[in-house]
């Protein structure tokens, strides 16, 4: 079971909602599928997104993968341990292996995105 305290979108990425911001990073699932990641390339501070964005890419020992965001808004702060440590996502992803944070230009979008009990049920049916 994913941590229910987060929102999920369709391409593995999750949220965790605090105010008006959003804090981004790829599920178990994704990094899971990944392999081990090698190197993470995310935006710059101040960069504004629209939700379904490409906002930048894993790359593993495996394949290179596209992060989007769920959300709009500016991008505040990126994960700067990601540079040096990208294997932390592996070991942590809902944790230490964060990758950006979001100001919400329009909370109510949270509310389009699946809960834990949804995103298992959406795994579950793509295997």
């Amino acid at each position: 079971m994913e941590p229910t305290n987060l929102r999920y979108h369709e391409e593995h990425e999750w949220i965790r909602v605090e105010g008006r911001q959003a804090t981004l990073g790829i599920s178990n699932f994704a990094q899971d599928a990944l392999g081990d990641i090698v190197f993470i390339e995310l935006p710059k501070t101040g960069t504004v997104v629209t939700a379904g964005q490409q906002i930048g890419e894993v790359e593993s020992t495996k394949t290179t993968s596209s992060i989007y965001t769920p959300v709009s808004g500016t991008i505040v702060k990126i994960n700067p341990d990601l540079k040096d440590h990208p294997e932390v996502v592996n070991s942590d992803p809902y944790g230490e292996g964060w990758m950006a944070v979001i100001d919400l230009s329009d909370p109510k979008q949270v509310d389009g995105l699946m809960t834990a009990a949804q995103y298992d049920t959406f795994l579950a049916s793509n295997k």
